[in-house]
């Protein structure tokens, strides 16, 4: 993200906290992909998100053992 984008964002209405909460998670997964990729850690399955997602769909952020 630049200069630019945040000035975009907040022209199109977005807040200063919503362009923080923006860009701390645009640099947290370059972080994690970076990481990712210098260690060969290997993706998940692509059934294993279809899991995650029902599983979020029907119970949300919760702990597995709620």
């Amino acid at each position: 993200m630049t200069r630019e984008d945040v000035e975009a964002a907040r022209e199109s209405g977005w807040s200063d906290e919503a362009i923080h909460d923006a860009l701390t998670v645009v640099s947290l997964f370059k972080f994690y992909n970076t990481w990712i990729d210098a260690t060969g850690v290997h993706d998940l399955p692509s059934a294993a998100y279809g899991m995650m997602a029902r599983r979020m769909a029907e119970k949300g952020y919760m702990p597995l053992d709620a």
